[in-house]
């Protein structure tokens, strides 16, 4: 390290006089690094942590900028530190495309013309920069080009990237908003009405949806998947769609799981214009759950005191608050079947008040009443009497259908076999009958059809020396019936 004096005394002696702001000499300009001088700059001490290193660009060695330089460098082995002497009999670093060199950049020389310091790295020509990691050239174009409206779209259906932020005025949106119905794309008629919503006043906006079915279609559909419910009703009341209005209401109340704050939001829903169908539905609704909420409270008392014997060998379920009607009807079927059609738990009442169809009522009632075994009221479900006081077994429902319920609750083989015989259709009757074993139903099937060999051929399946088998063995020997082989 010099001593100051030392330093002082090289200044003065020196061919070359210190640099200075205020010195404005044409001289200045003419200036030339010597060797001398050159050689003597003190190179930095590599492990001198209170200089700041920096290479030839003026950056801090270490810095992104710089990273970026060294590897972008072909040369692998370049050094990061300065090299220990320049010869000055080389060319100056000379910028590609830039008018200054190294030296005339510290120096404010360009072109001969004598600027200062502050003037040159003002420049923004002079500055030298790193090289910048870019996106590639193609993608950069993608999204700054002036495309199209036809270009857009037609990108977009490719998957590339398209910035919509170009077309401002309305006429290219309503263009590119056509294009993109024309493409039948959902996936580009979705972008370009996001960006028509981010762009455009609700009621241009709806102006131009209201021609335009198919994109008015996706936005509503996006409105709904979004949850943007003020815009979807905003949407629906400048299109006169009150009805819609209405129900987008009315489906909030399957967010309310109190029984009390539901039932009070429905009633306010029969206020809105519904259409008369639907009047129906909410009203219905209404009156069920206020019947739900009768129900559950009366039913849990009794479950819990263990008044009733029918809890204590069928309990309860969850509970019916919410439930569907046919979930309350079959409910009220299994716990109050016998109860009279003036209270509002009886199935009959339910029926009336809910006009339910008498086939729905039948599959309903059967499955209840099939599940708890009581077999004399499915019985009575099918049973009619004439006005000459007979009866018989009519249904609505194929006995078929009938068969398969009462099968899946495990009924008898008797009482299937009541069922099973009712069967119209001959094939259908004897494969039923076989699959659930009812026997006489198979050889009456035969009998009737007066088919000796299909007859011969099922007293094999039967065991020998049951009363099937015999009796297979006396139609075979009966005389008086005709077998037709």
């Amino acid at each position: 390290m010099k001593s100051r004096a030392d330093e002082e005394d090289y200044w003065n002696n020196s061919k070359c006089k210190a640099f200075t702001f205020d010195d404005e000499e044409d001289e200045l300009g003419k200036l030339k690094e010597s060797k001398q001088t050159v050689n003597s700059i003190r190179l930095v001490d590599e492990d001198d942590d209170d200089v700041e290193k920096v290479n030839w660009s003026g950056e801090p060695v270490g810095s992104i900028s710089w990273s970026v330089r060294e590897t972008s460098n072909d040369r692998a082995d370049r050094e990061v530190s300065f090299p220990p002497r320049i010869n000055v009999d080389t060319p100056s670093l000379v910028k590609v495309n830039s008018g200054y060199s190294l030296s005339s950049l510290f120096k404010g020389i360009k072109g001969g013309n004598v600027t200062t310091f502050a003037e040159a790295l003002s420049d923004p020509s002079a500055r030298i920069l790193a090289p910048e990691v870019r996106r590639p050239k193609s993608e950069n174009q993608d999204l700054v080009s002036a495309w199209s409206p036809q270009e857009a779209v037609h990108r977009m259906q490719q998957g590339k990237g398209v910035s919509l932020e170009r077309f401002r005025c309305l006429r290219d949106k309503v263009r590119l908003l056509d294009l993109a119905v024309s493409a039948h794309d959902g996936n580009v008629i979705t972008a370009v009405l996001i960006y028509l919503k981010k762009t455009l006043s609700k009621e241009v906006l709806f102006g131009e949806l209201q021609s335009r079915q198919t994109a008015l279609r996706h936005f509503i559909h996006f409105l709904k998947e979004s949850d943007e419910k003020s815009l979807l009703l905003d949407l629906f009341r400048s299109l006169g769609r009150m009805e819609d209005v209405a129900l987008c209401q009315y489906r909030d109340h399957l967010s309310i799981t109190d029984e009390n704050k539901r039932r009070d939001f429905l009633e306010s829903c029969l206020s809105l214009q519904f259409s008369p169908e639907d009047q129906i539905q909410v009203q219905d609704q209404v009156s069920l759950l206020k019947r739900q909420m009768i129900l559950e409270a009366t039913d849990r008392q009794a479950e819990q005191g263990g008044k009733l014997e029918i809890f204590q060998k069928f309990p309860r379920g969850p509970s019916i608050l919410h439930m569907p009607l046919i979930s309350t009807l079959h409910y009220c079927c299994v716990y109050h079947y016998t109860q009279p059609e003036a209270s509002s738990s009886s199935p009959l009442n339910i029926r009336l008040s809910f006009k339910i169809s008498k086939k729905q009522f039948l599959v309903t009632a059967l499955a209840a009443r099939a599940k708890m075994k009581a077999w004399s009221d499915v019985d009575a479900l099918f049973t009619s009497r004439s006005w000459l006081g007979f009866t018989r077994k009519k249904s609505p429902l194929r006995f078929q259908k009938v068969v398969d319920i009462l099968q899946k609750s495990s009924a008898p083989t008797k009482v299937l076999q009541d069922y099973v015989g009712l069967v119209d259709d001959a094939n259908v009757r004897i494969a039923l009958a076989q699959k659930h074993k009812c026997h006489d139903i198979v050889i009456n099937t035969y009998r009737d059809l007066k088919d000796r060999q299909l007859l011969l051929e099922y007293r094999g399946k039967v065991e020998v020396g049951s009363a099937e088998y015999r009796r297979i063995g006396e139609l075979l020997n009966n005389s008086q019936i005709r077998w037709k082989n």
